[in-house]
């Protein structure tokens, strides 16, 4: 439950942080587009200065998530970020969320629900092997590679979306190192092994470039084409973490039918919600007057 939690929270900080950066990068201009300019563009925006504050929130309610959980079962609740901040939003800004959204909300809710229960995560170890590191690295690096060459070559909603899915997989991965580093803080050397690991510095590393290809997702098009990327790509990519890094283990064969829905459910869901005014930073319009 404290594992539940802490994912519940990350996801609010998440989400409520992500439509913040949206806000600020959507003003930076498509040359700035994967430089560091960029970033030096956005730290001048209190708007976004406020979302980094808000995933550094996130970032210490994640790690107490995952030290107490499982990834395969903490990753994949931050699919309600995006629910969670429109409801927060709706009550910024006093007022009512559409009927669409509402079954947006729902069909999220329902999606993770139905996918945890299907796959049932369990067991699994709390760190991993140095050496298992190696070509689990080698990978992520080949695909966040080809994903960025790919979206170089694109322009708009389609580079947010492939850019979108390169941020997802950095996030997925800062997850699995930040596990694996929280887990030595467990024994009587704990604090010591804990800033000795190289996966602490690694958890930074990837972190920072999760941040920059999110930043460089949001400023490229819509939330529409590159929130569901994001969210999806985060829980199912640390789903595959967490059963070929940490061997925890999840239900398949005929148990694939109802995660395949659930995938489809969080996918409607998230691509309706990620249509409001609210979702991108906004305040919706006033109702007029009668």
């Amino acid at each position: 439950m404290i594992s539940v939690l802490f994912a519940v929270l990350t996801a609010i900080s998440n989400g409520s942080a992500s439509v913040l950066q949206r806000r600020a990068a959507a003003t930076a201009p498509d040359s700035d587009a994967m430089r560091l300019s960029l970033i030096g563009h956005l730290l001048r925006k209190p708007v976004w200065l406020a979302g980094i504050g808000l995933v550094m929130v996130a970032a210490v309610c994640q790690a107490v998530a995952l030290a107490t959980g499982p990834i395969a079962v903490v990753q994949p609740i931050f699919v309600i970020e995006l629910p969670m901040t429109l409801l927060i939003a709706s009550y910024a800004f006093h007022s009512r969320l559409p009927r669409a959204t509402w079954y947006g909300v729902a069909a999220v809710t329902v999606g993770l629900a139905v996918g945890l229960g299907s796959a049932a995560p369990t067991g699994g170890s709390e760190t991993v092997e140095d050496l298992s590191w190696v070509p689990a690295l080698i990978v992520t690096g080949l695909f966040e590679a080809l994903l960025i060459a790919v979206a170089l070559r694109t322009r708009k909603n389609t580079r947010a979306a492939l850019l979108g899915l390169a941020a997802a997989c950095a996030y997925a991965l800062t997850a699995a190192l930040l596990k694996d580093a929280v887990a030595r803080l467990e024994g009587g050397s704990g604090v010591t092994a804990f800033f000795s690991s190289w996966q602490l510095y690694a958890t930074a590393v990837a972190g920072i470039g999760a941040l920059f290809l999110l930043q460089n997702a949001l400023q490229a098009g819509s939330l529409v084409a590159s929130q569901p990327m994001l969210t999806l790509g985060d829980a199912l990519i640390s789903i595959t973490y967490g059963v070929t890094l940490f061997g925890e283990s999840v239900r398949t064969g005929w148990w694939l039918l109802p995660e395949l829905i659930a995938i489809a459910l969080i996918t409607a869901g998230c691509i309706e919600l990620a249509r409001s005014p609210l979702a991108s930073g906004t305040s919706p319009p006033k109702p007029r007057a009668r």
